[in-house]
């Protein structure tokens, strides 16, 4: 089972919804469980740059089956996944991607940047929340 364009677009409102409550603009992606594009969002005046960081984010957390938050002990040198986003393509292993599950399957994930780190999370979780 994957994430539907319904719930992705659900994704999508609630992410823009919770960016402009914190007054910032952002990328919004939304992958399914291969992490294959299902739907995105770039905020009026959000960086371009972080288009490519939100997708990357989204496919991180949907291949490795969990939030990108998460993975950011494990990558720290002298760590298990040291050095790990150099493979794939890149990843991304800071927060902003976050997992989608229906009951305990991994159905998909969202990615967010624009912000900080910690507002990138806070909006993907947002958007994670509201997918229904």
């Amino acid at each position: 089972m994957n994430v539907t364009l319904e719930q992705a677009q659900r994704i999508l409102q609630a992410a823009q919804k919770k960016a402009a409550a914190i007054d910032t603009k952002m990328n919004i992606c939304v992958v399914d469980s291969g992490s294959n594009l299902v739907a995105f969002a770039r905020m009026d005046g959000a960086w371009i740059g972080s288009v490519d960081i939100a997708h990357k984010k989204a496919r991180t957390a949907a291949w490795f089956t969990m939030d990108t938050k998460v993975m950011g002990p494990l990558v720290q040198p002298g760590a298990s996944l040291y050095n790990i986003e150099h493979s794939n393509g890149g990843l991304i292993t800071f927060p902003g991607g976050v997992v989608l599950k229906q009951g305990d399957e991994v159905i998909g994930a969202v990615g967010v940047s624009g912000s900080t780190v910690e507002d990138d999370h806070a909006v993907a979780e947002a958007g994670a929340a509201a997918m229904g």
